[in-house]
């Protein structure tokens, strides 16, 4: 496991707040902390999202990017997701860490201070240098989009018995 080093500031509205942290030994992510107000919860109705601070800024080394992540736990039991997932945080970007949080569930939800909201993972950035052309290389799949692979398992070649 590659690991990298990543300044983080813990801004003013977050000075009692516990830095990000990884949870086990092999998780992917730190949580990210919800820095709302004591005595200013965000509640987020059904089908409406909100950006939550973090009071956290980051800078990333070049070559990374932190993908902001849904927590499965939020997601199973309450119905709310990250709304850009992953949202994607670049190596140049200074301000703070804010989490599009969206409520698919049937009950509001209550971001209260504190409140673990979403994970981050930073990851190795790939970039393309795009090189213009009339012709790309052929392939079995072709120019078939949305569902053109199916949902079943593909049946064995041969004639139908």
């Amino acid at each position: 496991m590659k690991v990298v080093e990543v300044a983080i500031a813990r801004l003013p509205h977050a000075a009692d707040l516990p830095l990000p942290a990884y949870h086990s030994a092999l998780a992917a992510g730190f949580d990210l902390h919800a820095a709302v107000a004591a005595d200013a919860p965000i509640v987020i109705a059904p089908g409406q999202w909100a950006a939550i601070p973090t009071g956290i800024a980051i800078a990333l080394p070049p070559g990374t990017e932190g993908q902001v992540r849904p927590r499965s736990g939020l997601a199973a039991r309450h119905g709310v997701t990250v709304l850009n997932a992953p949202g994607t945080i670049d190596a140049d970007y200074r301000g703070e860490v804010k989490v599009l949080l969206i409520n698919h569930g049937r009950e509001p939800f209550t971001v209260e201070r504190g409140t673990r909201v979403a994970q981050l993972v930073v990851a190795p950035v790939v970039r393309a240098d795009l090189c213009e052309t009339t012709d790309l290389s052929a392939t079995a799949r072709g120019a078939g989009g949305f569902g053109s692979t199916g949902m079943a398992a593909h049946a064995p070649s041969g004639p139908p018995r």
